[in-house]
């Protein structure tokens, strides 16, 4: 085996000093004499030869990007606050000298020595009008979103979709003018048959006329807000993953059961974001509706006769009229709008921010 060398300089005493001998240098890392090797003071650097890490810049590139991004938030942010105090400040003199309820009179009078005007029927116009809009658009859009990503082939889907996308980019007068010169005679027959066949449904009552309806105004709107719905769904199920399809064809499912138990419920929380961004989009169309609506400050759920009426087209319509009690009674419908389209908003991504997984492996 040889010789086993002395363990220190006194092996009597087994003294605390190592020898040269079982000293082992390792390059330069580790010197011969110990009482050279720096220290974690030592201006060289800590034991190991890596030295210190480099001292965090104050003032570094990550730093301008993370104030960037906060101002830019922050702008957006106050630029919301500004807008609701302007709102409320122009309003609130209109509110005063209204002689009614704001709420709940079926009436728009803010001209009148006695200013008499309520947000009720315009309220009710716009929410009904973008609920059907959103009814009718809404399974189209899904329907033409599966069929571009699931069935048709590569080139053709690409091609129908950039179609679509295109619906996006037509002005709304341009919907307005159609839909009130082209469009009315198609749903003044429909509305006939509707009212003939189902008349005893409320919504579908009456005696006449037909034609410029809430029907007409949300079928208008429905094709304008289906580009919105159908392009954010399209992307949403294109972000399933692969291996969760192939998993149900596996198992034995059918291409329509694949997407049932696979793509549907993994693009709910998207889908559910763009039917919410559509219906911002309805709620606060202006010219669409304001040239296809026949005017009527009344409550009533039927979609067929002549009337309807909206908060944005009124706005439209009425401020070349207004004095000056009348434009701040538009602005205070403009609040009430405001607030509706923040609350569809925070609702929409309060649902989003439920399904967190849905982020994350977006992401």
């Amino acid at each position: 085996m040889g010789d086993i060398p002395p363990r220190s300089a006194d092996a009597s005493t087994g003294g605390s000093r190592v020898t040269d001998r079982h000293v082992r240098l390792a390059g330069s890392a580790v010197p011969a004499d110990l009482s050279a090797m720096p220290t974690s003071r030592d201006p060289r650097g800590p034991i190991g030869g890596g030295g210190a890490l480099p001292r965090r810049q104050k003032f570094g590139a990550e730093t301008v990007f993370r104030l960037l991004t906060m101002a830019a938030g922050s702008v957006v942010l106050i630029t919301i606050v500004a807008i609701a105090i302007f709102l409320i400040t122009k309003a609130v003199p209109a509110l005063r000298a209204n002689t009614v309820n704001f709420f709940s009179f079926e009436g728009w009078f803010p001209n009148d020595p006695e200013p008499k005007f309520g947000i009720g029927a315009l309220a009710f116009g716009t929410v009904l009008s973008s609920a059907i809009a959103l009814l009718v658009a809404v399974p189209v859009a899904l329907g033409i979103a599966l069929f571009l990503t699931h069935y048709a082939p590569r080139r053709l889907g690409t091609a129908l979709g950039f179609l679509i996308d295109l619906l996006a980019a037509v002005p709304s007068v341009v919907f307005g003018l159609w839909g009130r010169d082209y469009f009315v005679g198609p749903v003044t027959d429909l509305s006939v048959w509707l009212n003939t066949y189902f008349g005893w449904i409320p919504i579908f009552g009456g005696e006449g006329p037909f034609g410029r309806s809430v029907l007409l105004g949300a079928l208008v709107l429905a094709i304008m807000v289906l580009p919105i719905v159908t392009s954010l769904s399209r992307e949403v199920f294109l972000q399933t993953p692969t291996a969760n399809e192939e998993a149900a064809l596996a198992l034995g499912s059918t291409k329509w059961e694949m997407i049932r138990t696979a793509v549907l419920p993994y693009g709910r929380p998207g889908v559910i974001g763009a039917v919410m961004l559509g219906l911002g989009r309805a709620l606060g169309e202006t010219i669409a509706l304001a040239l296809t609506l026949s005017f009527a400050y009344n409550i009533s759920f039927n979609i067929l006769e002549n009337g309807g009426n909206s908060i944005a087209a009124n706005i439209a319509v009425k401020f070349g009229e207004a004095n000056d009690v009348g434009r701040g009674a538009l602005i205070a419908s403009g609040l009430v709008l405001f607030v509706i389209t923040l609350i569809v908003n925070m609702t929409a991504r309060a649902i989003i921010y439920r399904r967190r997984e849905f982020t994350e492996s977006a992401a």
